[in-house]
Parts: structure tokens; sequence; C-alpha cells
């Protein structure tokens, strides 16, 4: 048998260069530093950021590959600005994943499920009542997360961690477009109480009602704007 490769150093640090720079222009794009539809420039980038081009562009291509940027030949690489068809998509995948996750965890529910997931939605709360548009995002998704967790399937945890980058995009418009945003983060109380009752079909009702009003304001939203994608 052949002995294990050993990674160059070298690699190692350029890989974890390219997710620092990935993660950036999330942060970047969820805070609107950078519009749907807007080109996004290698040379500015890397001279902001203090690398060389070659990170600047694998990290593009890491956000092209999780929904966030689209690329163009030749004209290079653009915030992707969901319209209301790709917003429907992303909602329908979404709620059938919490809806198999909400009826799978009312069958075994259990105390530690019940206080991790008032905890997150009392954080979710105080976030709400804080500036970080960011912050109020990732607790959002912890808490959708955490109810994936507690389903006890590892491999529908996995869909919906691949899909959340698509969501915070669509959360962020959420609180573009609703009157007022903390009323999203005590809407989290009624999907505590439809896991109390401990009954599969008011689970899925709860879960329906909540996705589908996230959707209808999200779609409704860029409909009303006519937003293009790029």
């Amino acid at each position: 048998m052949a002995p294990p490769l050993a990674a160059p150093n070298t690699y190692i640090q350029q890989h974890n260069l390219v997710e620092q720079v990935a993660d950036y222009l999330t942060q970047a794009i969820i805070q609107q530093h950078f519009l749907p539809g807007e080109r996004l420039s290698e040379v500015q980038l890397s001279k902001d950021l203090g690398v060389s081009r070659a990170p600047v562009r694998e990290a593009a291509r890491l956000l092209e590959s999780r929904g966030l940027l689209i690329s163009k030949p030749r004209r290079g690489f653009f915030v992707r600005a969901l319209n209301a068809v790709e917003l429907e998509d992303v909602f329908d995948l979404r709620l059938c994943l919490e809806r198999h996750a909400i009826q799978r965890l009312a069958e075994r529910y259990s105390g530690e499920a019940e206080r991790a997931l008032k905890q997150q939605v009392e954080v979710l709360c105080e976030a709400a009542a804080s500036n970080d548009g960011t912050r109020r995002i990732e607790e959002d998704l912890q808490f959708h997360r955490l109810m994936l967790h507690y389903a006890g399937n590892e491999r529908l945890l996995r869909a919906f961690d691949n899909l959340t980058h698509e969501l915070r995009l669509c959360i962020t418009l959420i609180t573009k477009t609703h009157e007022a945003p903390d009323t999203i983060a005590i809407s989290h109380f009624k999907l505590l109480d439809a896991l109390a009752s401990g009954q599969a079909a008011t689970c899925r009702d709860a879960i329906d009602y909540h996705i589908g009003v996230a959707r209808d304001f999200v779609v409704k939203g860029v409909s009303d704007s006519g937003a293009p994608l790029p």
C-alpha cells in the first residue's frame, strides 16, 4: 500500500484563504454592499483584501456553486438576483425538507430538543431587537437547523445546509419587505407550540404557514419591484 499523500502546506494555506475570501464576499452580499446584478471586480477585490487575484477567483467560483454569484463568459462574476420563479423554487424545496423534519421531530420530541429550540427562539428575538441584520439571519437559520438536527436524519440536515446559502438571500429579502422584522422572530414560538402538541398534522400546518408567509412576503416584494435576473 502506498503511503498517504501529505498535503503541501501551501495548499492548505491557499484553501483557507479562499474560504476566508468566500466568507467575506458572502457577508458583503447579504449586507448588500454588493447589490443584485452588480459585477464583482477581481482586481479591486484583490487590492481591497490584500491578496492575489487567484483566491478571489476561486472564492467567486465557490459562491457560484452555492448560488450567490453567476458567471458570464468574458464578463466575469455578478451577484445573483433571484427572480420570483427561483424564489418559489427555493421555498418549495425548503418546505419539503422542513415539513418532513418537523413531523419526524414531533414523533421524538424530547426535553432536550424543547429546551434547545426555546433557547434559540429567545436568542433570535434578542437578535431581532438589534441592528445587526446578519446576526438575525444566522440565528433564524440556526433555529431551523436545530429543528432538523433533532429530527434525527443527518442527510436531511445536509440537504438543508446546502440550501442555506440561497436562504440567506431569501431571509435578507424578508427583512427588507416585512413591515416589522421582529415579528419574524416571535412567529417561531408558534412552531414550538405545535411541537408541544405532539400532533404531526398540527406541526405540518404550522410549518406550512410559517414558511408560506415568508415566501409570500419575498415573492410579492420581488414581483412588485420587478427585480430581474442579471
